[in-house]
């Protein structure tokens, strides 16, 4: 009597491991296919940001012009609004752009045309945190901060 069998079909085992070694390799795609998803969704903002600071500032210009011909006084104009990752962008492209100076957070606001609080309220919850932007105390206490583009 032989007990060992030549060529054995695959018991319940070695059909498991077959399953796991599948999920594994689709949960592998499916993270490299969520990765290539964000890179590409990240060069998409970066690549309309200018153009939508450029519309914000026509119309920003259109109302106050419609303001004047209405004969009534000038509108402020309204403070932008930016979308959730949006602020943080193009927080760093000003910073970039301006390696040489550092701002205080109602500096950026004025210069991306927004509310000093939220720009105040994205350093303290992402700006700690990124390893491109240089947090530098000032004033009594170095409770306050200025900040820069690492060189």
């Amino acid at each position: 009597m032989n007990t060992m069998k030549k060529e054995a079909a695959p018991d319940k085992f070695d059909l498991y491991i077959l399953n796991v070694d599948e999920f594994k390799a689709l949960n592998q795609q499916k993270n490299e296919l969520k990765e290539k998803i964000a890179e590409m969704q990240r060069q998409f903002e970066e690549s309309i940001q200018p153009y939508e600071a450029e519309l914000n500032a026509i119309i920003k210009k259109l109302e106050i012009n419609l303001s004047k011909m209405e004969g009534g006084p000038a509108a402020k104009p309204a403070k932008a609004k930016f979308g959730r990752g949006k602020l943080g962008i193009s927080i760093k492209n000003l910073l970039q752009a301006n390696p040489d100076k550092a701002f205080k957070p109602r500096e950026i606001a004025a210069a991306l045309q927004t509310k000093g609080t939220a720009v105040s309220l994205w350093f303290n919850k992402y700006g700690n945190q990124d390893p491109e932007i240089e947090r530098i105390p000032v004033g009594e206490g170095g409770k306050r901060f200025i900040y820069q583009i690492k060189k």
